[in-house]
């Protein structure tokens, strides 16, 4: 239930029992749909005169109540323009307050809609014996913006030869844009649909399909679904085309469908599915929810997954044949996750937004608990540790992420001042916050987990959906009867009381209703006469990001006789702890050292202090809450934690701190670990990057050959002349991704002149001399695409020639070395004309070496190049390289005319991801800042078009909006941009007085800004 501006409680006074969807028709050609739907609405009132649903981008030409009434309705969509009228406020802080209240405006949760509706008087005497109203209301979509796709291929043939399909999409409750509804999760109900389409096509929707009825001129077929298990509008969706049906050889229930000709490469990425349902079956002691569950491949979509009820709408690209290695992974990932959201997600919805992040961090709770199980356990810590590291730095640096904005005060902002949107409301917060949203809410999850346990977590997911499949089974009760199919934390800490008899307010009131973490530094030495170890740990309270955390904390001790764990409690902003040792000083050199495996080890002592027997420490080396830790210890202890500690994250957090002490020490302990076949794959590539860091400090000392070449010689080297790789052999991963990793970390090294030397040049050339992938099982198209990434970054500023004034770089005045590496990346991507790979991945990495060959001013900066690449009928992965290198040239040479050729394909072109994608390339490359604001690029022009595209143009696509939001932030501020001019009609000046007063139509933003203006002028 969500309260108003001045906290009342606000219901409907209406119940949502069943809704009928019925499209009769579909126009690929004109873009358009027709249809009706029918919604069964109980009054909870006996003086109910007024019904408000949701419905964006439609023509309404009819409402009737029960099939006999006329109903007069009006349409009002104050979202469709967010700061209305002629307001010259032009500061986004004006703005944010405009769109909480639009977005208020039309919220299903505190009774408001797009479409009011006026009962006729005929009713009201149904309604005084509160019966139930059928609300019907007949509508049609024509070229929509957003809500639904419609594609279709420039191509010869029927619409279904060309590939012609349409599938709907959009943020957190965007039903609305493609049917009238109730858009909101806290209103479930059952659902029976009806779609008409081609006879050639198929209609994918939610629930059973109970029967296809052909139409009597038989052009046309209707398929028939019914959803007896009640769910909100936010979860329905659909896709129309003529796809390839699979059904799954392990599980009948599931079907899979994709676009023609694609159906043997469908085989095979879905052939692991139903594994995935097997371990949520187990893990969770309850079956599947739904009766079946469909997988829709389409092109063009929204995101990479997008999960409903029974059915998910995924990427075509996700698909892959059995000789691709890289995606195998990525897509086995998504699909899991996807799979876990039909139990948390879609089965048992969030109750509102503020409890939104229950369903999403469970969901990916058992995502992550699958991808334990199918890539082990290293794989997962990996995971998690980078999850945790990039949610710490985003709060750091960007904003604080609040998971339950509810207790927070004024529009959602909280105390964080550097958040530029509100985060009261779905379609309002920034694409990169919403990512980290995800990510928190399932590190939440995990904390919960280490603190009452595995087995009784799951035991409260059990009873959740145990509850939840009871109350779907129950008919339709105007009293809650489906209240168990939702989840609120209010109900979570219920359950959770129930069954592990714990309360866990205190936890959400620290970690969910607040946003912020933890920040520790820290340090120890040891007291030898004590046999001691003296430790200090200090919390970092001057970030925005950090609160004051007081609770336990544990710290792991790696000692001679073993690997002790010691539990703190955290109280003070600096506290400092004493730790008995276990162990003396070593006495017996050849002693073995037990590990925290219980495994037993040989080490070399001989580095470390005689008189200490303390080998490394850790503090929350399980990563129990959410912080960052800084912590400071002898390279000789960081080496041995990463040569001789089992975790991958110590592992990881030993290689950054390495790169610090450049010593032979440290060389030869990351060489150790890229040797080492025992080691996790992806620590012996973060090994490599290291090793390179580390190399580039000790130039001036280093001896023998360059970094890692001995190494991949030695690995991948032929046995009679190891300078010669051997034919490509893939069958070990491990292998496969160090072999792409190798050469990419040795193009970073850099000798005294900060230049790649000559031989890694030579080592890479010869590398593509002699690839050979002619026996090999599996593709080469990824190890190709980072060779020539490798010989991207063996480009630098300082090999470049000077030519004479006024001329640009030529053929003739590049170095041999360029010469050579130009070549190698023009002759691949010609090659890829030809024969291109999957993905075009070697294309997007010659485009890449293009533009940083373009940077360093070797070849002239063209951006028509780029240009061609980013044109609709590419690859979106060639798209979206060249846009990206379009980004950076807006950047660097301060191009208006490139800047505004991005825009408008933010505006026009006709993928809503690559859209999305060019906005983020400018947040994470941005032209020019509000501190460095470009005179060239920050025009009164730029200003009025960013205000008009997230004002009225992006109404139907939240993530647009508050992507350019995002932007005009980066670019100005919050405040009103400083290239704009004060207008006249916002100040009065009174000359005698000499003071200044502000319109009352000013706002308090606009006001601190303005009396500032005029004091700097009054002083100038």
């Amino acid at each position: 239930m969500k309260k108003d501006s001045k906290g009342r409680d606000i219901q409907r006074p209406y119940k949502l029992a069943h809704q009928t969807l019925c499209i009769t028709g579909f126009n690929f050609k004109f873009q358009s749909l027709i249809g009706y739907v029918e919604l069964l609405l109980h009054p909870k009132v006996d003086d109910l005169r007024r019904i408000k649903v949701n419905c964006k981008q439609g023509r309404i030409y009819r409402v009737c109540i029960q099939e006999q009434w006329e109903a007069a309705f009006l349409y009002n969509d104050p979202t469709l323009e967010i700061c209305q009228g002629e307001v010259k406020q032009r500061n986004l802080a004006f703005f944010q307050q405009c769109h909480a209240l639009t977005t208020d405006a039309v919220d299903p949760d505190l009774a408001n809609g797009e479409v009011t509706i006026k009962l006729p008087p005929e009713c009201f005497p149904l309604i005084s014996e509160m019966k139930p109203l059928r609300v019907s209301i007949e509508f049609s979509l024509e070229q929509p913006v957003g809500g639904v796709k419609f594609i279709t291929p420039d191509l010869d043939g029927s619409l279904a030869e060309k590939g012609a399909h349409l599938f709907t999409y959009g943020t957190e409750e965007s039903s609305r844009l493609w049917f009238p509804c109730i858009d909101t999760f806290s209103e479930p109900c059952t659902w029976k649909l009806e779609f008409t389409v081609p006879k050639d096509m198929t209609a994918v929707s939610c629930g059973d399909l109970i029967e296809t009825v052909y139409t009597e001129d038989m052009k046309n077929k209707t398929f028939h679904y019914f959803l007896s298990i009640p769910t909100a509008a936010s979860n329905i969706a659909l896709a129309v085309g003529p796809f390839e049906i699979l059904v799954d050889p392990n599980m009948h229930e599931v079907t899979h469908f994709c676009l023609p000709h694609l159906l043997p490469i469908l085989k095979h990425t879905t052939s692991f599915l139903h594994e995935t349902f097997e371990f949520y079956e187990e893990l969770l002691s309850i079956r599947y929810p739904y009766s079946c569950y469909k997988q829709v491949f389409v092109d063009q979509s929204y995101r990479e997954a997008a999960s409903y009820a029974t059915m998910t709408i995924f990427s075509t690209n996700l698909l892959h044949s059995n000789r691709i290695i890289d995606q195998t992974i990525k897509s086995r990932k998504v699909m899991a996750q996807a799979v876990a959201h039909q139990f948390f997600g879609c089965f048992i919805a969030m109750d509102s937004w503020y409890d939104a992040w229950l369903p999403k961090g469970i969901s990916k709770y058992l995502a992550y608990s699958y991808i334990k199980s199918a890539f082990g356990n290293n794989q997962y810590r990996y995971i998690v540790s980078k999850d945790l590291e990039s949610v710490t730095n985003y709060e750091h640096n960007v904003t604080t992420v609040v998971l339950d904005p509810s207790q927070l005060t004024g529009q959602g902002h909280g105390q964080d001042n550097r958040r530029n949107f509100p985060i009261k409301y779905p379609h309002t917060i920034s694409a990169k916050y919403l990512d980290m949203y995800h990510k928190k809410a399932h590190l939440i999850v995990r904390m919960l987990e280490i603190r009452i346990g595995r087995e009784l977590l799951l035991q409260v997911f059990n009873k959740l959906l145990s509850l939840a499949n009871t109350a779907s089974q129950q008919h339709f009760n105007i009293n809650n009867t489906w209240a168990n199919m939702l989840l609120s934390a209010s109900s979570f800490l219920k359950i959770m009381s129930t069954v592990t008899g714990k309360d866990i307010h205190v936890f959400l009131n620290q970690w969910v209703r607040q946003g912020g973490h933890a920040r520790f530094y820290g340090n120890f030495v040891f007291n030898r006469k004590r046999n001691v170890v003296e430790m200090e740990l200090k919390q970092d309270m001057s970030s925005k990001s950090s609160f004051k955390y007081a609770g336990p904390l544990a710290t792991t001790i790696q000692e001679l006789d073993g690997s002790f764990k010691h539990s703190f409690k955290i109280e003070e902003n600096k506290t400092k702890f004493e730790i008995t040792c276990h162990s003396k000083s070593r006495k017996n050199k050849k002693k073995k050292i037990p590990l925290m495996t219980g495994e037993e080890v040989d080490m070399d002592l001989g580095a470390m202090d005689a008189d200490s027997p303390v080998l490394w420490l850790r503090v929350d080396a399980d990563m129990t809450i959410i912080r960052h830790v800084t912590w400071e210890q002898p390279d000789f202890m960081w080496q041995y934690q990463l040569k001789y500690e089992r975790d991958v994250v110590a592992q990881s957090v030993a290689i950054k701190a390495l790169e610090q002490f450049p010593t032979p020490s440290s060389r030869m302990a990351l060489t150790d670990i890229i040797e080492n076949d025992h080691c996790f794959y992806r620590i012996r590539m973060e090994a490599a990057m290291g090793l390179a860091n580390v190399a580039n400090s000790m130039m001036g000392n280093w001896a023998g050959p360059p970094a890692m070449m001995t190494i991949f010689r030695k690995m991948f080297g032929s046995h009679s002349c190891p300078s010669i790789v051997r034919q490509n052999n893939f069958n070990n991963f491990q292998h496969y991704f160090l072999q792409k990793t190798i050469p990419v970390a040795m193009s970073l090294l850099r000798n005294s002149h900060g230049i790649c030397p000559s031989e890694v040049l030579r080592f890479i050339l010869d590398l593509f001399k002699y690839n050979d992938n002619s026996k090999n099982k599996f593709s080469d198209c990824y190890y190709r695409a980072s060779l020539i990434n490798a010989l991207s970054n063996i480009v630098t500023q300082a090999i470049t020639v000077v030519t004479h004034p006024g001329q640009g770089p030529t053929a003739a005045s590049l170095s041999n070395d360029t010469k050579m590496i130009l070549e190698e990346i023009s002759r691949y991507l010609n090659l890829e004309k030809l024969l291109p790979c999957y993905r075009f991945t070697v294309t997007v990495s010659c485009l890449k070496g293009l533009r940083n060959l373009q940077r360093f001013g070797h070849i002239p900066c063209n951006p028509s190049l780029f240009k061609s690449y980013a044109k609709v009928g590419n690859f979106i992965d060639v798209r979206l390289a060249a846009l990206e290198a379009l980004v950076d040239i807006t950047k660097t040479e301060g191009s208006m005319e490139d800047l505004l050729w991005l825009l408008d394909l933010v505006e026009t072109d006709s993928d809503p991801y690559v859209r999305h994608q060019i906005l983020q390339m400018f947040l994470e490359n941005p032209p020019f800042t509000k501190q460095d604001s470009s005179e060239a690029l920050s025009t009164e022009q730029l200003v009025e078009r960013l205000w008009k595209m997230m004002n009225c143009k992006f109404s139907s696509d939240p993530r647009l909006r508050c992507g350019v939001a995002d932007l005009y932030y980066t670019f100005y501020g919050k405040m009103r941009p400083s290239c704009l001019s004060v207008p006249d009609s916002m100040i009065v000046l009174n000359l005698k007085s000499k003071t200044t007063f502000l319109n009352a139509s000013v706002t308090q933003a606009d006001e601190k800004m303005v009396r500032y203006l005029f004091h700097s002028l009054f002083i100038s």
